[in-house]
């Protein structure tokens, strides 16, 4: 991926409501979706996975807004790919595949460019 043609990606997500009511055989199926939607963006062509970082520890109960639950931080070439990435939460099903991972949590992505610390 070129410099100038490179976003730098913060996808924030955030784990609602539905998760925190879901019963514990239901919350595992839902991390298997989870992991599966991580695998699926890390796979995307043109996106470079940066890091990943989880708030579960210091952050109990369901992400609104900011704080988020966790981020993924990414380099992406192009919006497409990163509309790609997005699109995971709406197609990962969970379990039987009644649902999708969109029911249990969303993603935001912020979209800004890499800044250099100055010498």
């Amino acid at each position: 991926m070129s410099e100038e043609k490179t976003y730098r990606v913060l996808f924030c997500i955030g784990v609602n409501q539905n998760f925190m009511d879901a019963p514990e055989s239901e919350m595992g199926e839902v991390w298997q979706a989870f992991s599966a939607m991580l695998k699926g963006i890390d796979k995307l062509p043109n996106l470079k996975v940066l890091g990943v970082m989880d708030d579960d520890r210091i952050q109990v109960g369901p992400s609104y807004g900011a704080p988020w639950t966790c981020y993924i931080m990414a380099d992406v070439g192009d919006l497409d790919t990163i509309i790609a990435a997005c699109d995971f939460f709406r197609a990962t099903p969970v379990g039987d595949g009644t649902y999708k991972l969109w029911k249990y949590c969303k993603v935001e992505a912020r979209i800004g460019r890499e800044l250099t610390i100055p010498e």
